[in-house]
């Protein structure tokens, strides 16, 4: 994990889908979701990804729940302070003060330590960022004291949707250890600048999405229709789900024999050097057998790289793409 250097599981942990509330994922299950999460410690798995807002504090509590259970267990932790304002991404308006006031990220810190049944949380990280914010004290400060009272172990951003280089102000301060960004066989950006850099300053790169929030399953139809209360209910809506399965239909040839799309997927993401981590949402035990076994696998053959970089998907933000 970069300049952190802690030793991590390649592939880790992400919560999103299994911790519930607005604007998530319909089908989480808090009665199968422990039993995923010991199946992945006892599958190696040493990294864990959630946040405050996923399921207000449940994803959080069922991670503590799982460190006590596993008190022999090497785990590294992080988690994500929610912007005040309940906004994701920040609008065009949004203050510091309004997202992240010092005060806030504090008390979150505070919570989210209590959740998590620990003194300190590996990696603290704020869940949006605009670069506009990197040279104002008040972020800086607080971050900075929580480091300097052990109450943090580092401290990370988790930028927005295909914004990868909007953290580099805040890059430029010192102060951000990790950034977390989506990274998968559509969205490859972050390749052109961010990870270059990253590698030069030994910044850790967490790659989330890396099934294109379920796409590169390969399970979607242009038929699939999601519950309203799911957000994927508007991030596959019209203006995106039918190019989207185009395109994965069209990936589907690059697949080696023997392997799947998921597999290929995690494989493409883990090529790079600069990736520390890939989170993709285990729900159940078969997706933790699945995903962690894709370690075992040899590095993708440079032909078949070739063939993914011709995928690659450039977006930019949208009402839809949160």
């Amino acid at each position: 994990m970069g300049r952190l250097g802690w030793r991590v599981g390649e592939i880790g942990y992400g919560m999103w889908g299994i911790g519930g509330g607005p604007g998530g994922f319909t089908g989480w299950d808090y009665d199968t979701a422990p039993l995923a999460l010991d199946e992945a410690v006892e599958r190696g798995c040493t990294f864990f990804d959630t946040a405050w807002v996923y399921g207000r504090g449940e994803s959080e509590r069922l991670l503590g729940a799982l460190r006590s259970r596993h008190p022999e267990r090497e785990m590294r932790l992080a988690t994500k302070i929610p912007p005040l304002n309940r906004e994701w991404p920040p609008r065009a308006q949004d203050t510091l003060d309004d997202v992240f006031p010092a005060q806030h990220v504090r008390d979150y810190t505070l919570r989210s330590i209590e959740n998590l049944g620990v003194e300190r949380i590996d990696l603290l990280q704020f869940h949006v960022w605009e670069d506009r914010w990197a040279s104002q004290p008040g972020w800086q400060d607080v971050v900075a004291g929580l480091k300097d009272e052990g109450l943090i172990g580092g401290f990370g951003i988790s930028v927005n949707r295909w914004e990868p280089t909007n953290c580099f102000a805040a890059l430029d301060t010192g102060l951000v250890d990790a950034v977390q960004v989506i990274y998968n066989v559509f969205d490859q950006a972050p390749e052109d600048e961010l990870f270059p850099r990253a590698a030069e300053e030994d910044i850790a790169i967490i790659a989330r999405v890396p099934f294109d929030e379920g796409s590169l399953t390969g399970t979607l139809r242009a038929d699939t229709v999601f519950p309203d209360e799911d957000w994927r209910a508007v991030y596959f809506g019209p203006e995106n789900l039918p190019p989207t399965i185009e395109r994965v239909e069209a990936l589907r040839s690059v697949v080696p024999e023997g392997s799947t799309l998921p597999e290929l997927a995690l494989r493409f993401i883990l090529h790079h050097p600069a990736v520390s981590v890939v989170i993709p949402g285990m729900r159940k035990p078969q997706h933790v057998h699945a995903n962690l076994a894709v370690s075992d696998a040899a590095p993708l053959p440079a032909d078949v790289l070739d063939e993914l970089r011709a995928h690659r998907w450039d977006r930019t933000p949208t009402a839809w793409s949160m």
